[in-house]
């Protein structure tokens, strides 16, 4: 019992379906079909169609669209925006259009200039042939001809002058358009065709400038909202940049800064070396003069009682050796007074570095490339630091200068060795 009513309800419903769907007639299934359901507005279909209305090949499709949202009255204040962006790309595909149409236009004319001289030289062609024709048909040939050839060449040449005059026609038709169109620019130069396209061109272009400024003024209002949301990411971001860049500049103008004063301080070290040794020069000088002095007074002393107490010449060589070894006496004085000996042990261990260092370099080095070397062994120690220890041991380091102009360079160079057997 249960199988039967089962089977009578399926039957009852087959039969409502039958009368609510009735079988389409002939005329309805000739009919076109109905178009595709429009989809419902969200921003996600809005950002979709905005990309179709840039395409061209779905543009009619997607301003099908966007009409019936128009129409449909989705456009409110949240909306707004995306829908004058997306109006504003229905604008934008005039001027291509426009450019299209234009497109088509030189194409048209390039097609009427390429049809115009193929349709000259097929007429030039018919010219030769009924020119060959006519020589044809001349008492000197034609005799030689049979009689149906003759027919033949002559209902032959009739036809040829029948296409041909019929292409003369066409192409002096084709010439007389053109004069015809250069007649009617003419025509329109006249003064007062000039003001009315003055004047017209002149309103297209305050409507133009008064759509743009339109355009600019939504597309303002518009921005404007994206800017006050991302103002505050920006200007973090502002503010990190600045302050790298101008960390950057610092720690590059403190790096100048400490190059210019070791600059600075070297060339016054320098300065102070060439003053002291023009000091203990002219000290020197002063020191030998004063000291040839007492010397010829005690030699001028010394003859007298030579003289008068008639020693031998011996005594007076004796004198002059005495003089002699006194003098070399005072230069080592001062030469050892310029040398002065070490103050700690530390500048003896940077000596015994330095001078392996240029052991191992006798071509020497400049004083970056040694003060490189030592920084990795005592970071604290400087370069005029280490050039001052050098200076001040002239028999065991010497400073050279290579290279011309701009490639000058100084460099030390080990010369205890040398300094050794000179003493």
């Amino acid at each position: 019992m249960y199988v039967g009513f089962t089977s009578l309800k399926y039957c009852i419903l087959d039969a409502c379906l039958v009368g609510r769907n009735p079988p389409t007639s002939g005329p309805d299934r000739l009919r076109p079909p109905s178009p595709p359901a429009i989809m419902h507005y969200s921003e996600h279909e809005a950002a979709l169609l905005a990309e179709k209305l840039k395409d061209d090949s779905k543009f009619s499709e997607a301003i099908t669209v966007l009409l019936s949202w128009i129409e449909r009255g989705e456009v409110n204040r949240r909306s707004a925006n995306q829908f004058y962006s997306m109006v504003q790309s229905a604008n934008s595909h005039v001027r291509r259009l426009m450019n299209e149409k234009a497109t088509h236009e030189q194409e048209m004319e390039e097609a009427k200039e390429n049809f115009k001289n193929a349709l000259t030289g097929i007429l030039t062609q018919f010219e030769q042939i009924v020119a060959v024709f006519n020589a044809s048909t001349r008492q000197k040939a034609w005799d030689h001809f049979s009689k149906a050839q003759r027919k033949n060449i002559d209902i032959w040449r009739k036809h040829s002058e029948e296409l041909r005059n019929a292409q003369s026609e066409q192409l002096m038709g084709i010439r007389r358009e053109e004069e015809m169109e250069m007649s009617d620019d003419e025509n329109c130069d006249s003064p007062t065709k000039k003001m009315r396209v003055d004047e017209s061109a002149l309103a297209a272009q305050a409507y133009a400038l008064k759509e743009e400024n339109d355009s600019l003024r939504w597309q303002l209002d518009a921005y404007r909202n994206e800017v006050e949301l991302l103002k505050q990411e920006k200007e973090q971001l502002f503010r990190t940049e600045e302050n790298l860049t101008k960390d950057q500049q610092l720690q590059f103008l403190q790096q100048t800064m400490q190059g210019m004063q070791q600059q600075l301080l070297t060339i016054q070290e320098e300065l102070n070396n060439k003053k002291s040794e023009l000091e203990q020069a002219k000290e020197e000088q002063s020191h030998t003069q004063a000291l040839l002095k007492v010397l010829q007074e005690q030699l001028k002393g010394t003859k007298e009682l030579v003289e008068t107490n008639g020693h031998s010449h011996e005594d007076s060589n004796e004198i002059n050796v005495l003089t002699v070894a006194l003098v070399n006496q005072d230069r080592e004085n001062n030469i050892e007074k310029r040398s002065q000996g070490l103050k700690s042990e530390k500048e003896a261990l940077l000596i015994g570095i330095i001078s392996t260092f240029l052991h191992v370099h006798p071509f020497g080095a400049n004083i970056e490339y040694l003060w490189s070397y030592m920084q990795q062994l005592d970071s604290k120690i400087s370069a005029n630091e280490i050039e001052m220890l050098l200076m001040r041991l002239p028999r065991m380091f010497k400073q050279e200068f290579t290279g011309v102009g701009a490639t000058l360079e100084k460099r030390w160079k080990l010369c205890a060795f040398e300094g050794i057997k000179t003493t």
